[in-house]
């Protein structure tokens, strides 16, 4: 991932545009750093709202809670949608986007009832890396005991440590380069190379985190991933959602992979794929009307 490599992946996340819609809240600090800031869309109607935290992506080190356009299906349905900016890989690495995202969810949960939110009804998502860390947000918030009522992933890596090996067993070579190296995004990230410390790598994302962790119950997931992803290999959301279902074999697991679909782009802004996470919402945030 040389030469650029973070830009591009961002690129290709922008499959909708950037948002033109203005939020009803925007750049509310939930700390105190200057990226540590997110804004609340709500939908048309009377709240509380249910509401979904929506996380960006871009490989860990660009992009911002507007570089897409806000899910008008969502809103539609009566969801509100809360997007959190968190700090980037180039001036500060992990933990401290996981910490961000936690830190605005529970920032959110607390201030509920003044933003016009139902902190009973929420659910968390994201796509690419912001995929990783909504699964990660979720687990944590499941760890404090106040688990979100569903969590959505589209394409995220989930295994840093198996990256490569997945996207070798598929006869390819990732478009922004091998994830082992110290240039990766993934490297990048953590601060050292994937392939020189495996183990840790491995600890950190939710498949490392779901293996080591004791049965319990896990709220339901909905992951969607394409089967020609340039970037990040497929087996990464099979990884997920294995793991997810040996820690609660009773939750619920919606998994496919769209057919000939790349990494984000026009093949996920579908009513194939926008219409039954819509559904999966609306059925796990019940809407009052």
């Amino acid at each position: 991932r040389r030469g650029g490599g973070g830009v591009a992946r961002a690129r290709l996340l922008c499959w909708r545009g950037a948002t033109t819609r203005r939020p009803y809240l925007a750049e509310l600090a939930y700390v105190s750093g200057a990226r540590q800031v997110l804004d609340i869309y709500l939908p048309q109607g009377t709240g509380p709202f249910p509401f979904v935290i929506d996380i960006h992506g871009g490989a860990f080190k660009t992009g911002s809670k507007p570089m897409s356009a806000v899910s008008e299906e969502v809103l539609a349905a009566g969801i509100a949608v809360v997007r959190p900016n968190y700090r980037l890989s180039g001036t500060d690495l992990w933990p401290a986007q996981g910490e961000d995202c936690l830190a605005a969810a529970r920032f959110v949960l607390a201030g509920a009832e003044g933003f016009g939110l139902d902190a009973g009804r929420f659910a968390v998502w994201g796509q690419s890396a912001g995929g990783f860390l909504a699964v990660s947000t979720a687990l944590s918030l499941v760890e404090e005991g106040r688990p979100p009522r569903a969590v959505v992933d589209f394409y995220g890596p989930m295994d840093f440590s198996t990256m490569d090996a997945d996207m070798a067993a598929l006869g390819r070579t990732a478009q922004m380069g091998q994830t082992d190296v110290a240039e990766s995004a993934e490297s990048q990230l953590l601060g050292f190379a994937v392939g020189n410390d495996r183990a840790t790598a491995k600890a950190v994302g939710p498949v490392g985190r779901l293996e080591a962790m004791a049965p319990r119950a896990l709220p339901p997931i909905f992951v969607r991933h394409g089967d020609a992803d340039p970037l990040i290999a497929h087996t990464q959301s099979e990884r997920l959602v294995a793991a997810w279902s040996r820690v609660d074999p009773a939750a619920r697991v919606e998994f496919a992979l769209g057919a000939g679909a790349g990494h984000g782009g026009g093949d996920f802004d579908t009513e194939v794929v926008m219409g039954p996470m819509v559904a999966v919402l609306a059925e796990t945030l019940p809407v009052e009307r």
